[in-house]
């Protein structure tokens, strides 16, 4: 067990003679290559490749490796971060508050009088004609509510029947593997329908839509033609396939786009 005074044994010594790449990159920096440098219990500190800046990062923030470096090795972070002032910090998001209401105080109660009093009701009575309408509007509330609740767990039954169907249906993404392109890929699945890429510092991804199939094949590279197959996600952009695990691990982490 690895206490707080002892050396760090993370396996990040792989890391050493090799350029990587954050995910997600790191905000505030152009460049997303960097090199190993020493870590200590609490902080890795790496250079950039193109500036030769130096930065410490939290050990914290630091998650999985990845088992290749073909296309690049990856970093996986644990949280978003961004250069402020030369120190590495969790991207702040920001959050607009409503203003709410004005709050009914006593002191501002006693200007407005009557705010807030519960105003007396005299001569409220039920006879026995009101209380079996009450009874009848009871009962048609409960059964509204059953109803309601058969309706719901009909439609999750019928959800996982998709799913299941869906599994069952078509797994060709099952034959794809980490050396497989954009050109491997169209011959086994056929073209796809649609066909998005993004950049994230000098990783590029690809998403490769097959609707009718109910998945997206996603592919990794430094340039649109080093391109490899990483995983596959479903209509939800869940991972239900990847290469390895260290690609399952980024698919996690990879935002729908």
């Amino acid at each position: 067990m690895q206490t707080m005074g002892s050396a760090p044994h993370a396996p990040l010594d792989q890391l050493a003679g090799r350029k990587f790449a954050f995910y997600p990159a790191l905000a505030g920096i152009e460049h997303n290559e960097w090199r190993y440098e020493k870590a200590t219990w609490s902080e890795v500190l790496v250079t950039n490749a193109q500036t030769n800046a130096q930065i410490w990062i939290p050990r914290r923030y630091v998650g999985e490796i990845s088992s290749t470096d073909d296309p690049i090795l990856i970093v996986g972070l644990t949280r978003e971060l961004e250069s402020k002032g030369g120190m590495i910090v969790p991207v702040q998001k920001r959050v607009l508050t409503m203003t709410g209401a004005p709050r009914v105080t006593p002191e501002t109660s006693s200007t407005a009088p009557g705010v807030g009093e519960p105003k007396p009701v005299s001569g409220l009575r039920f006879d026995r004609s009101d209380r079996g309408m009450l009874k009848l509007i009871g009962i048609a509330v409960a059964a509204a509510c059953v109803l309601g609740l058969l309706i719901l767990n009909s439609a999750r039954i019928h959800e996982i029947r998709q799913r299941v169907t869906f599994t069952g249906a078509d797994q060709s993404f099952a034959n794809l593997g980490s050396h497989d392109d954009y050109l491997s890929v169209t011959q086994k699945l056929g073209t796809p329908v649609t066909d998005h890429p993004q950049e994230s510092g000098t990783i590029l991804f690809r998403a490769l839509g097959y609707p009718e199939r109910k998945y997206t094949v996603i592919l990794m590279g430094r340039d649109p033609n080093s391109m490899l197959y990483v995983g596959t996600v479903d209509q939800d952009w869940r991972p239900i396939h990847s290469a390895n695990e260290r690609t399952a691990a980024l698919l996690r982490t990879l935002k729908p786009f």
